[in-house]
């Protein structure tokens, strides 16, 4: 809504170069900067609309957009980012329009009977690979999925025409709190998040973590017992009732693995666990893991990773 491009588009971008040309659409001002980037990824054209009431109402605004998009085009695929608007706009849409609906595809490929999206579940037990049977697939795609890569394409901008329905306009924005910046990684789209839990012991002791995320460059996470016992804030949850995460490197301190927390994390690259006891079930799924105190190996590799930083 702002212009920025967010990677998340990008690796869209990436994924929708395998199964056709991607059409980009842009929401609110700066379109043509933002063409500028979205063509780099391979965007052959961006339909472009603003609108007061994208920024004034909650979620329906943008789904009139994405349908006039979707009418305009005829689409192979509607691709968006698996956060809780995308997938709501999604399901919004796709109930609009008849279709079926995948959310937090980690992969894609073109199929002979339609794109065929991957995901991972329960506690990345299994891998599934499922298609839409019905009308234009509506793929949610986890961030950190696909490494963005650079295809230029024409970009041209086109304006896009949107009525915003009266029905769309039922819960209005009446205020805005700028969330107060960490100068952090947004949790959801970090290639690396360094998470603790019960094992830190208060809210005092969580900057054990943050040193740790701080030398990395990454986010901060917690668990949901961490946040419930108010040490760390809600924005900040790993898990199924928290946010989910999909980092290259996900990093669990003192986090015993319940299957709340594991199904925030669970797609993570490459998974790392300290914990003191070695019987927690958090060490069922990483690829590393580490068995001792948090408050003796968090500060060590705190260093270690600054001395081969510095």
């Amino acid at each position: 809504m702002d212009g920025a491009v967010r990677k998340p588009t990008l690796e869209l971008l990436t994924l929708a170069r395998r199964i056709g040309e991607p059409v980009a659409v842009h929401l609110g001002a700066h379109a043509d900067e933002a063409a500028k980037v979205l063509a780099e990824y391979g965007a052959v054209k961006v339909l472009a609309a603003d609108a007061p009431e994208f920024a004034e109402y909650l979620v329906a605004p943008k789904v009139d957009a994405l349908q006039a998009a979707y009418d305009a085009v005829s689409p192979a695929a509607v691709l968006l980012p698996s956060s809780a608007e995308g997938k709501e706009i999604g399901a919004r849409l796709a109930v609009r329009i008849g279709s079926g609906i995948i959310t937090d595809a980690v992969d894609l490929e073109a199929g002979a009977e339609g794109p065929v999206a991957t995901q991972s579940v329960f506690a990345a037990s299994y891998t599934t690979k499922s298609r839409i049977t019905k009308g234009t697939p509506i793929i949610t795609v986890k961030p950190n999925s696909a490494a963005p890569e650079a295809a230029p394409a024409a970009g041209t901008v086109e304006q896009l025409a949107v009525t915003v329905a009266d029905s769309s306009k039922g819960t209005k924005i009446v205020s805005r709190t700028p969330r107060e910046s960490t100068g952090r990684p947004e949790l959801t789209e970090a290639a690396i998040v360094v998470s603790g839990g019960r094992g830190v012991n208060g809210a005092e002791n969580f900057p054990v973590i943050e040193a740790l995320a701080d030398s990395l460059g990454a986010a901060v996470g917690a668990s949901r017992a961490a946040v419930d016992a108010g040490w760390y804030p809600h924005t900040n949850q790993v898990g199924q009732t928290g946010k989910s995460v999909s980092p290259q490197l996900y990093i669990a301190a003192g986090i015993s693995g319940a299957i709340q927390h594991r199904a925030g994390m669970q797609t993570s690259k490459t998974i790392v666990a300290i914990n003191k006891d070695e019987e927690a079930p958090i060490f069922e799924l990483v690829d590393y893991g580490v068995v001792g105190d948090l408050f003796e190996v968090v500060p060590a590799l705190t260093d270690e990773v600054k001395t081969r930083k510095g």
